[in-house]
């Protein structure tokens, strides 16, 4: 029976829940990978601060040295987020023979290809289920189980933050900004929320998730992202009552030879098995050609079920290492091109208010009709004060149609303000 010595880096929520599982089944590790694991070493900015989980002494250490140069220490779980210096702390224990398990999911976002390279020249293994999807297995399915498909799409609630919100508006009426600050307060939303609620937390998942299911390298900058600060209580109920619902979605696609990754608020119908995602939990939508649709559901994010995914890289890596094979080879063997985000075609909820006179409307569709966007419903929605607010859904069109008839309409002196524009997923 071998021994595997571990450490970690970092040791906050992620890092203790790590060891609460280690120390909770440790009697389960001979039978479950014929080995004995131990934490040997948690690399930790301050030693001396309270934790919740208590270690033995002489194992938390201020000194990456420590680490990285002891030839004991098989595999590093790297808990400490950001790029940098993480990215330089990776590539130097592979360059060391460890191997690596992350939840860093802007580090694989920007640097996958550089990591994922380095791990095959070093023959070492790097895992990364918790970098998408907290404890729901959506990483090995894409790479493994799902292999025998061409994965078609891949549509995803993949930040928990942003559904809470969107829930608290939907079910509770709440505008956006009491929405949030609940969320703050009951630790979904960080003091600062840009990267959730603008989607760049989503956008990092998606890049990850589409790299896996294309087999073609997707960075973050190669995706377009919007959030959800712009969703009012409105468009909600507007949404509503023509069947829809609106959620924060990631999706990404596969056809005419090119890739298509955004993220965005999107209507998604009632019916959608997506529609009823809601509070923090996430969901991953999947259509395979040979499986069809597949959906993965659970907690996105939070200390144990985060804290599950990492465990259960480790004792991949452990049964690798027993077994003397490397499993995370990259699957990205393919260059494929990214569909820019003018050439997307889809179907749009626009809500515009307009002075209330004859002619408005005429004006406003024959705008659209010169730029080819086809108009599948148009409902006026009240009048005050000689102004009528138009809620519009067209046909499936391309978004640059669509923005440069909006750049007309906008200007034009019976156009009071475009109150939002929303994309429409699953409808035909």
């Amino acid at each position: 029976m071998n021994k595997i010595n571990v450490a970690i880096l970092g040791f906050g929520t992620v890092g203790q829940g790590v060891v609460k599982i280690l120390q909770k089944n440790a009697d389960q590790w001979v039978k479950k990978c014929n080995a004995e694991i131990e934490v040997k070493k948690v690399l930790v900015k301050n030693t001396q601060k309270e934790r919740e989980v208590k270690l033995p002494s002489g194992v938390m250490t201020t000194d990456w040295q420590e680490i990285v140069n002891d030839p004991e220490i098989n595999v590093i779980i790297e808990l400490m987020g950001g790029i940098e210096p993480t990215r330089s702390y990776i590539l130097e224990a592979l360059q060391k023979g460890k191997h690596i398990v992350t939840a860093n999911k802007d580090l694989l976002a920007e640097h996958g290809e550089e990591l994922l390279s380095t791990c095959e020249l070093a023959d070492r293994d790097l895992y990364f289920e918790a970098s998408v999807g907290g404890g729901i297995p959506i990483i090995n399915p894409l790479k493994q189980s799902l292999l025998a498909n061409n994965i078609e799409k891949v549509i995803g609630i993949v930040n928990g933050t942003t559904n809470f919100i969107l829930t608290k508006m939907t079910n509770e009426g709440k505008n956006f900004a009491d929405a949030l600050q609940e969320a703050q307060q009951l630790g979904y939303a960080e003091a600062d929320p840009t990267s959730d609620v603008e989607g760049l937390d989503a956008a990092r998942k998606m890049a990850i998730l589409a790299s896996i299911a294309f087999h073609t390298r997707v960075t973050f900058n190669d995706v377009y992202v919007e959030g959800i600060s712009k969703i009012s209580p409105e468009d909600l109920e507007y949404a509503h009552s023509l069947g829809y619902t609106i959620k924060l979605l990631g999706i990404s696609s596969f056809e005419d030879d090119q890739v298509e990754v955004r993220v965005h608020p999107a209507l998604i119908p009632l019916e959608h098995p997506l529609a009823n995602v809601n509070d923090s939990f996430n969901a991953i939508f999947v259509k395979g050609d040979a499986v069809g649709e597949t959906m993965f559901y659970g907690r996105g994010a939070g200390q144990m079920p985060t804290a599950s995914a990492v465990v259960g890289d480790l004792i991949a890596v452990v049964k690798d290492i027993n077994t003397n094979s490397i499993s995370s080879s990259c699957t990205c063997y393919e260059t494929k091109k990214i569909k820019p985000m003018d050439e997307v075609k889809t179907n749009y909820f626009l809500r515009l208010q307009v002075l209330d006179e004859p002619g408005v409307l005429a004006n406003i569709a024959s705008i659209f009709g010169a730029h080819g966007v086809s108009l599948a419903s148009v409902v006026q929605k009240g009048c005050t004060e000689n102004v009528a607010e138009l809620v519009v859904i067209t046909h499936k069109v391309r978004e640059k149609d669509i923005q440069d008839s909006l750049e007309i309409i906008r200007k034009l002196t019976i156009t009071k303000e475009i109150v939002n524009l929303i994309r429409v997923e699953g409808m035909e």
